[in-house]
């Protein structure tokens, strides 16, 4: 089956197909951070999203270039810098430094290319140079250059691609100097803003004199720097369609008259607890928030992963807790496979002779089964959670056949190296191994000895005890077992 995606562009859903000739190689780009500030859980919902576009498309076989943009110049980076009295560089570089380890945190395979905005300015000039040159962009009187939306338009350029805007309605040929303006405000953007007493000492020296770079056209120089021209995937939040991706178009198109982006893709609103994020209703919270409340980075990843990326997703911490518990269940069945495939000191256990009927029902959790429903899934604009369903419906059958003592040492083997290549896609990875501390081995010890001596009650209460504590024995073949809960 084809992997089929929604296309914001054409509003449907299309099979995907590469622009290279041989259909190997893809060009993606997603809007990455803007590094003023700790990236919140929202904005973590979409670059966790383009780490599973990456993924997959490296399962189904592709060669993604992937690159991610570092926004580090921008209306409210330049106010920080300002505010705290500080250079631009030490500003934004704690911020980056805090995104590239929440990114390892959430196991986000790192994008080949990051690239700075404050790194490109002389390919975001040539392209402003190249607008201007065929008359869609122009100089204004305070010396900041804007893209011309009328010129454009009037040059056989589509504004309004990704949203659809009504013209007659719109306050269309006023100038908007902000980054990020209202879609109720069809306007001219700023391309270059001419430098001003508040910007400091954030400027750099162009045709047009002093000042620095737009939001908007930063993405379209970097993009098109690293994956040419035109290139096969532009991801980001659905907040980004307008104006920011809209204006990425026709700048980008505007330059070069050639299609910018084949396939745009847009990841839904997140929702905390029902309600908009807001730092007011103190439902805000960076992935930091979240580990100082005890959750892993591992759990965080797998709630971000189960709704489709078009549904509007409700974080909530029932949520992450449900989360941490389908993940032990993922867990303990590994677990179990891999004591029958061979886990040093373990006999494997020896499987019974089985009927055809019984075959016939075992045969539900073959890996060729899992793998197939589990891309099948996938192909369907990448649905996720119908992918995980796939899995747990693995999970539920092979547990029938670890109970029946079913599975043979291959048998197990061949179902990790399944779960393998499907961990490849989720990236859920294991659990970080904790180590129990001496009051805990201790009780565990005296749980021992009741047994043996057969005193139940005794056990039972160190059971207890030790759930209290945030731990569980498990009782296997090789002897308990401790497990963080």
């Amino acid at each position: 089956m084809a992997l089929k995606l929604f296309n914001t562009l054409s509003r449907s859903i299309q099979d995907f197909a590469p622009l290279d000739p041989s259909g190997k190689k893809v060009g993606m780009y997603c809007c990455g951070p803007t590094v003023y500030d700790f990236a919140h859980i929202g904005n973590w919902r979409t670059f966790v999203f383009s780490d599973l576009v990456r993924r997959y498309l490296q399962f189904k076989g592709y060669a993604v270039t992937h690159v991610m943009n570092i926004t580090d110049v921008e209306d409210k980076i330049i106010k920080g810098v300002r505010e705290t009295k500080t250079t631009l560089r030490e500003f934004t570089g704690k911020y980056e430094a805090a995104f590239l380890e929440d990114l390892q945190t959430l196991n986000c395979v790192r994008p080949h290319q990051m690239p700075h905005a404050t790194e490109h300015i002389a390919e975001i000039i040539a392209l402003i140079e190249k607008l201007v040159a065929r008359g869609i962009a122009y100089q204004a009187a305070d010396g900041s250059v804007y893209f011309s939306i009328e010129k454009y338009r009037g040059g056989g350029g589509t504004y309004g691609r990704l949203l659809k805007l009504n013209f007659d309605e719109l306050r269309v040929g006023e100038r908007v100097a902000s980054d990020e303006y209202d879609k109720e405000s069809l306007a001219d953007f700023a391309l270059w803003k001419a430098r001003v007493p508040e910007d400091g000492e954030v400027f750099w020296p162009s045709p047009w004199g002093e000042g620095r770079p737009g939001w908007h056209i930063e993405c379209s120089a970097m993009s098109m720097n690293m994956l040419g021209e035109s290139f096969d995937l532009h991801l980001g939040g659905e907040d980004l369609k307008f104006p920011h991706h809209e204006d990425e178009i026709a700048q980008s198109e505007g330059a070069t008259g050639k299609p910018f982006v084949k396939y745009w893709l847009h990841g839904a609103f997140l929702l905390v607890e029902g309600k908009k994020m807001s730092k007011s209703l103190g439902n805000f919270f960076t992935l930091r928030d979240l580990l100082a409340k005890g959750f892993t980075g591992r759990e965080i990843r797998y709630l971000l992963l189960t709704a489709h990326y078009r549904e509007t997703f409700n974080f909530t911490f029932d949520g992450l807790q449900g989360a941490r518990a389908a993940l032990a269940r993922i867990d303990e069945c590994l677990g179990k496979l891999r004591e029958i495939a061979g886990a040093p000191g373990i006999a494997p256990a020896r499987p019974k002779v089985q009927t055809k009927q019984e075959h016939a029902e075992t045969a539900l959790g073959a890996p060729n089964d899992l793998l197939n429903n589990f891309t099948a899934a996938l192909d369907d604009d990448l649905n996720i959670s119908a992918a995980w369903g796939e899995v747990f419906k693995w999970v539920t059958e092979t547990n029938k056949r670890l109970a029946a003592n079913s599975l043979s040492v291959n048998d197990a083997a061949a179902e990790l190296m399944a779960w393998d290549k499907i961990d490849s896609v989720s990236g859920i990875g294991t659990p970080v191994e904790t180590e129990a501390p001496p009051e805990i081995i201790a009780l565990l010890e005296s749980r021992q000895a009741a047994r043996k001596a057969k005193d139940f009650k005794k056990s039972d209460a160190i059971r207890d005890a030790l759930k209290v504590k945030g731990w569980a024995i498990e009782d296997t073949q090789k002897g308990p077992k401790l497990k963080r809960i």
